[in-house]
């Protein structure tokens, strides 16, 4: 406790200290990032730590990740300032988007403009792969990811509401669960511990190329129609604090990554420009399920 106690205090220090220097040389505050946990915590750290090295390179200030314990910390980090981009789904980017007036989605990965749900059932359900949404799913144990997901809940209820009209999951489901993380999902319908789960596609392909999934205990049962998701949010004050044009600047580095080893852990090919607009479809979804005021 001793040895921990140290090292926050001179963690403490340290920043303190550079802070002051900075601000003795007119430098700029470090450019802070998040992203929602959506996946297992090893693979986020890949993922965005080398975004940062990379950002930095190009950005000319220091840049940090830090991580959150779930979506709505995520939400809350940045509308409290705490960061001034993140890596949102869908619905968590107009959350934030709603919250500081003037932020902006400026780039998603290529694959985003064009998102998809898979639902997932156990073995043991006998439950098979289909074009039709799959109707046999009621009566069986469902969990969605975590409760503020595109993929692994706001879209997958909205689909469920359109094939049993009048009806919310719990009234569908014996038992409803949130994993918090799509990676968690795809563990808990594998186990049995849920029949039938939905589930970011992404974060399916990736897990089982990592070997992570075991074909004989859980399979894709339905592929959703198609919706937007992913994207970096930036808050609209950061040309105030870095200079002007510093917005442009983060979205032509964001829209510039090629390297693999960067995409990989994204599970996407490239990023692409993009605008608040394009989500607009997902706020009339999230006001028809009841889940955005």
């Amino acid at each position: 406790m001793l040895d921990r106690i140290r090292g926050f205090l001179l963690g403490l220090t340290l920043a303190t200290g550079w802070a002051g220097g900075a601000a003795a040389q007119g430098a700029k505050p470090p450019f802070v990032f998040t992203g929602i946990p959506d996946q297992d915590e090893s693979r986020l750290v890949e993922r965005f730590g080398k975004v940062a090295t990379y950002l930095e390179g190009k950005l000319g200030v220091p840049v940090r990740y830090i991580p959150v314990k779930n979506y709505p910390a995520a939400v809350t980090a940045f509308t409290n300032g705490q960061v001034q981009l993140a890596w949102f789904g869908g619905f968590t980017g107009v959350q934030a988007r709603k919250a500081v007036p003037g932020s902006q989605a400026i780039a998603q990965g290529a694959e985003d403009a064009a998102f998809k749900t898979y639902f997932i059932a156990n073995a043991g359900t006998g439950l098979t792969r289909g074009a039709d949404f799959p109707k046999a799913i009621e009566g069986r144990s469902f969990t969605f990811g975590s409760r503020a997901s595109t993929s692994g809940r706001l879209m997958p209820e909205y689909f469920i509401r359109q094939a049993f009209p009048g009806r919310t999951p719990e009234q569908i489901f014996p038992r409803v669960g949130f994993s918090g993380d799509h990676s968690r999902t795809i563990q808990l319908v594998q186990s049995g511990a849920f029949e039938v789960g939905a589930v970011d596609y992404s974060v399916w392909d990736l897990d089982t190329k990592a070997g992570k999934v075991d074909a004989k205990a859980v399979a894709v049962i339905w592929e959703s129609p198609t919706y937007p998701d992913y994207q970096w949010t930036v808050r609209g004050d950061v040309d105030a604090t870095y200079g002007a044009g510093f917005t442009e600047t983060l979205k032509a580095a964001l829209i510039g990554i090629t390297d693999p080893a960067i995409l990989e852990p994204f599970g996407r090919s490239k990023f692409i420009p993009v605008t608040n607009a394009a989500y607009d479809p997902l706020i009339a979804v999230g006001k028809s399920t009841g889940l955005l005021d």
